[in-house]
């Protein structure tokens, strides 16, 4: 084992560096996060020519169009930066994400361009989505390069918290906003306000960037010609690095991903499109756990530089895959009590030919769904409901059973649209006075809720969230060779964060519109998170001692 040198403070200077880096980070993360905190409205805003359930999944989809294009922006940005430099690569970042979201914010919608609206908003999340992805790598790879050994831990922590700090920063805005001006002013306008103040952070994110100085790794490499020439043919063409991004991967990062996103945005998405809380409530309750959680982002990052990296990112996805499914059970009780209450009593079947169920998920709107199976579907996924799913013979129509109530559906099939709007009518009629009856609520009753408990719920899923992102950029750091780092962990962390984690939203929505079941969608994060553990337990090796200056 090489020899470290001695742990030291950080400078001053150095000290002010990291906290301009970070205070910008979390201003980025709050302009990226605002369309996901907002999302319902976003989808009657954008994508109003469409049905509710499938203009929420294109809503989600458009988030997710941000997190696809991650990994394009780390390889674009991270090239960028090696030509010329971190800090002018992070004042680029910056002003692309900032601009995005101003535009969002006074972008005319579905109900006055058509079509244009939705598409340019797509746009913008595309260039918000590379403008992120060119600054995570730069900022862990700044801090982690600056920090003394056996301190990496703790100090790219901070880092760490920047994701959440930003998410809550929104959620304060966004309640701030719907508490001054009512709901139902936010809904109509008030949601733009959010957007539009992001130009006030822009402006101080960009003053505070000016002032950093360069990196003093980067100048000592440029001065010294020890850059990587072709960055990305050495960390993707060659098989003993890009071995290691495959790991760091499958073996750590899509694992860390799928958790962090089930903890914070789909515990949030859960609460208000499954368990019906108003939205204000739920970004309260989301407020107070991410407050309470955020410091152990530190504690966990610290305690990885004493018992390492690896076993705590680890137990994180592990108990993460052991325990969602009776975590979010609890937290349906807690939350809309008499919602759990009638699915116990009451259960929602759907009794149909199989050949007459189409795949639910209508993210263009342009399927007409007409057979009966799949009116009783939209109809009760329409409602938030969740269901089992029964076979019945060949031909016959589809059934509703909720509880004792029997209601048979409808073939829409050329009927003419008078007739086929009447039964429409009726039949969501005879649902909805179906599930009232049978005590199935329209929404989560405030006086009902068990707020500790909720809050209790959304601190465990938060702390393992902390427990799997907390380490990991000292981790990512540790693995690759200074000459290729911001490179080749920029990659893994990208696709793993913005493909494994940023389609999470709608890939459990869809699995969820497809299977009736409204926890069916956690099987997704479980999976990943569960294949985490095997990979990284059997192929990672633990990274806390590595000399990341030796490392080349």
């Amino acid at each position: 084992m090489a020899t470290h040198p001695a742990p030291r403070p950080m400078s001053p200077e150095e000290r002010k560096v990291i906290f301009a880096s970070s205070l910008g980070t979390v201003f980025e993360w709050y302009d990226f996060y605002l369309y996901g905190s907002l999302a319902a409205i976003i989808a009657k805003q954008f994508f109003s020519g469409l049905d509710a359930g499938s203009a929420f999944i294109f809503a989600l989809l458009a988030f997710a169009a941000g997190f696809i294009v991650r990994p394009f922006g780390a390889i674009f940005f991270g090239r960028l930066g090696d030509m010329i430099g971190r800090k002018y690569t992070f004042l680029v970042t910056i002003l692309i994400m900032g601009l995005s979201t101003f535009i969002v914010g006074i972008l005319p919608t579905y109900a006055s361009i058509g079509v244009a609206a939705p598409i340019i908003l797509i746009a913008l999340r595309l260039l918000q989505g590379l403008a992120l992805g060119g600054e995570y790598g730069g900022a862990a790879t700044y801090v982690a390069e600056h920090a003394p050994h056996g301190r990496r831990g703790a100090y790219t922590a901070w880092i760490q918290t920047t994701a959440t700090l930003g998410l809550f920063l929104s959620l304060m805005v966004i309640l701030g906003t719907r508490t001054v001006i009512g709901e139902e002013a936010f809904a109509d306008w008030g949601w733009r306000v959010p957007f539009i103040v992001s130009i006030v952070l822009l402006a101080i994110s960009v003053w505070i960037r000016l002032a950093m100085n360069e990196s003093p790794a980067f100048q000592k490499m440029k001065a010294e010609g020890k850059t990587s020439k072709a960055p990305l043919k050495e960390s993707f063409g060659e098989w003993k690095n890009l071995k290691i991004v495959i790991l760091a991967l499958v073996g750590l990062t899509a694992g860390q991903a799928v958790v962090w996103y089930s903890g914070q945005f789909y515990a949030l998405f859960f609460l208000t499109q499954a368990l019906k809380v108003d939205g204000a409530t739920a970004n309260i309750f989301v407020a107070i756990s991410l407050l309470i959680g955020t410091p152990f982002f530190i504690v966990f990052g610290s305690l990885s530089d004493k018992i390492g990296r690896k076993p705590i990112i680890l137990a994180g996805c592990l108990l993460a895959a052991l325990t969602y499914f009776p975590v979010f059970g609890a937290l349906t009780k807690a939350a809309n009590p008499a919602l759990a209450e009638a699915q116990a009593k009451n259960k929602v079947v759907v009794v149909a030919d199989a050949n007459e169920c189409s795949f639910q998920f209508n993210p263009t709107g342009t399927v007409k769904f007409t057979s009966s199976c799949d009116i009783a579907k939209q109809v009760l996924a329409g409602a938030s409901v969740s269901y089992e799913n029964a076979p019945a013979a060949a031909g016959a129509p589809a059934v509703i059973k909720i509880g004792e109530t029997t209601i048979t559906g409808y073939s829409s099939k050329g009927l003419p649209a008078d007739e086929a709007k009447k039964k429409d009518g009726e039949f969501k009629k005879a649902v909805a006075d179906a599930l009232k009856a049978a005590g199935y609520p329209t929404k989560a009753d405030p006086a009902r809720i068990d707020k500790v408990m909720v809050i209790a719920i959304l601190v465990y899923l938060v702390l393992l969230v902390t427990m799997v992102y907390g380490p990991i950029a000292a981790m990512l750091v540790e693995m690759f060779p200074t000459r290729i780092r911001y490179t080749s962990m920029s990659l893994p962390y990208h696709i793993g964060n913005g493909w494994f984690g940023g389609l999470l939203p709608t890939t459990a929505f869809a699995i969820v519109a497809q299977t009736g079941n409204m926890y069916n969608g956690l099987w997704y994060p479980i999976i990943i998170a569960g294949a985490t553990v095997v990979i990284g337990g059997l192929f990672i090796k633990e990274t806390k001692d590595v000399d990341i200056y030796a490392n080349d």
